[in-house]
């Protein structure tokens, strides 16, 4: 899936489809997501809410 980035404010935004945010079990109304760059790959997974950030 090829997406681009859209203006938000003074950054940029990744706007995710729903069916996106239904494969990796993600509320955006409740569940926050962990961030991760690694040998230049961004990584974004459902944060684990056990952990503090």
């Amino acid at each position: 899936m090829k997406k681009k980035l859209s203006r938000s404010g003074s950054g940029w935004a990744l706007f995710m489809p729903k069916t996106l945010l239904e494969l990796i079990d993600v509320n955006p109304e409740e569940d926050m997501l962990e961030v991760k760059v690694e040998n230049n790959v961004v990584k974004i997974t459902k944060a684990d809410v056990t952990k503090d950030s």
